[in-house]
């Protein structure tokens, strides 16, 4: 019978051991590894198995799983600076047991948890300083991406959603866009050859001149632009284009302008990086993922649009099997998803239990941390720094050997490095090709990384120079 699936009596039992697991994982995740642990046997074999047909002790189950986590790169560990990732925020974790318990869909509207949805996304906006904007939660940022590009769209093309695209459209990004804005334009069937790349100045942020130029030379064409994309924090180098003058541009020409600050955005909520943010409130839209540098566990983005009404237009239906009451539009009338869990709820329990000045101190301490990792790098004649000190928390260093100047043998070295890096397993690191060369690329969006780990990450590569 059904009710089977049920723990039943044993309901206490396995939460006193989950918790107790737990428990044990939040302390370990205080200090680094030693080392990676390799995938054993036994987890291989448990792997392999075909789908059993009979059940096996829940808490038996459970420590199975553990030790398969166990034995997976957990982004949550202190020395892990290989991506722009989520940091397992201790609260997030329970929010995510409620909000699977209570299994709320906010497909429409669904009494409190809706309210506390709305409210989150104020409060982000209020964080971030993104004025008289509404928002909704996504999976992540391509679905936020693609939901304010589709909205775009909508505006400039109101037909689409019928005829489709009749019209050549054009966005623009910089040349270090995040790959979900070219995802986003082939999903909405303009094609990759729509997306103009624009040029990037020595800090790496879009060129505005250039961005200008792009659109005169469409609209002589007869192409109509669509959007404009700007990055609040690139993923490969963290810089923050000029958004200032990137809306003046925008409003110029009545272009929406889309701000992807998945990674980057919350920084402008805290006084060390706010001026880089500036004219952040002149745009249309702004992507944000709290599971990256608010450190809640994924999956939690946020879309805050400024016209609501854009998305209804855009993803709107009159369905017989879902009710609509007053003018008020369902959630799935405003974005892509049908089935919404209620992703809010780790990041307003969050905000709730540790305060706005919490998150903006974790948020001042990783940027702190990539400007001692340039300094130190810097001052090292083996190493090779971008010419300006980093705009956010993210690091490029090259390693450069004496006497090696090609810059093919000084990438094979540093692609080297790397994999004797994530193979001593004391931290996790990945490499990034910049102007056509593979650099390393510390990313700082841990509340639990120290100014010891720096100088730990330092130590490993002096230990680690005689194998590459």
């Amino acid at each position: 019978m059904g009710r089977n699936l049920s723990l039943g009596i044993n309901r206490q039992v396995f939460l006193e051991e989950v918790t107790s697991h737990i428990l044990a994982v939040w302390n370990s995740f205080d200090q680094a590894r030693a080392d990676e642990p390799q995938i054993g046997e036994e987890v291989t074999q448990w792997l392999s198995q075909d789908i059993p047909e009979s059940g096996i002790s829940p808490i038996t189950a459970y420590k199975n799983a553990a030790e398969i986590l166990d034995q997976s790169t957990a982004q949550s560990r202190p020395r892990f600076l290989a991506f722009v990732g989520s940091s397992g925020l201790e609260v997030g974790t329970v929010a995510d047991l409620l909000a699977s318990t209570y299994d709320v869909n906010l497909a429409t509207h669904s009494g409190a948890a809706s309210h506390l949805e709305n409210q989150t996304s104020k409060w982000l906006a209020q964080f971030v300083g993104f004025s008289n904007s509404r928002g909704l939660f996504t999976s992540g940022g391509t679905v936020s991406n693609i939901t304010a590009l589709a909205a775009a769209r909508q505006r400039v093309l109101p037909e689409s959603r019928i005829t489709g695209n009749s019209v050549p459209l054009a966005v623009y990004c910089s040349q270090e866009a995040h790959y979900s804005n070219k995802r986003a334009i082939e999903l909405l069937g303009l094609g990759s050859q729509s997306l103009r790349f624009v040029p990037i100045d020595e800090q790496h942020r879009m060129n505005p001149a250039e961005l200008l130029k792009l659109i005169e030379r469409d609209l002589s064409e007869g192409v109509t632009p669509m959007a404009i994309i700007a990055t609040a924090g690139t993923t490969l180098t963290g810089a923050v284009d000029p958004l200032r003058d990137i809306s003046e541009i925008a409003q110029k020409f009545n272009i929406w302008m889309h701000v992807d600050g998945a990674y980057g955005a919350p920084a402008a909520g805290v006084e060390t990086s706010r001026d880089l943010f500036d004219g952040l409130d002149l745009a249309d839209s702004l992507t944000i993922d709290a599971h990256k540098w608010l450190f809640v566990p994924k999956a939690c983005s946020i879309l805050l649009v400024k016209d609501y009404s854009s998305l209804a237009s855009t993803f709107g239906h009159e369905e017989a099997y879902m009710p609509h009451e007053g003018y008020e539009p369902n959630p799935v009338d405003v974005t892509l998803e049908y089935s919404r869990p209620l992703r809010a709820l780790k990041l307003w329990l969050g905000f709730l239990t540790h305060g706005a000045a919490e998150f903006r101190s974790a948020i001042e301490e990783n940027i702190a941390l990539a400007n001692l990792l340039y300094d130190r790098a810097d001052g090292d004649h083996r190493f090779r720094v971008l010419p300006n000190r980093p705009q956010l928390s993210i690091v490029p260093l090259q390693y450069r050997p004496l006497g090696i100047d090609d810059p093919k043998l000084i990438s094979d070295v540093n692609s080297r490095l790397c994999d004797a890096i994530v193979e001593d397993g004391r931290f996790f690191l990945s490499p990034a090709v910049i102007d056509n060369e593979i650099w390393l690329r510390p990313c700082f969006t841990n509340f639990r990384t120290e100014p010891s780990d720096v100088d730990a990450f330092f130590d490993v590569i002096g230990q680690l120079e005689s194998k590459i």
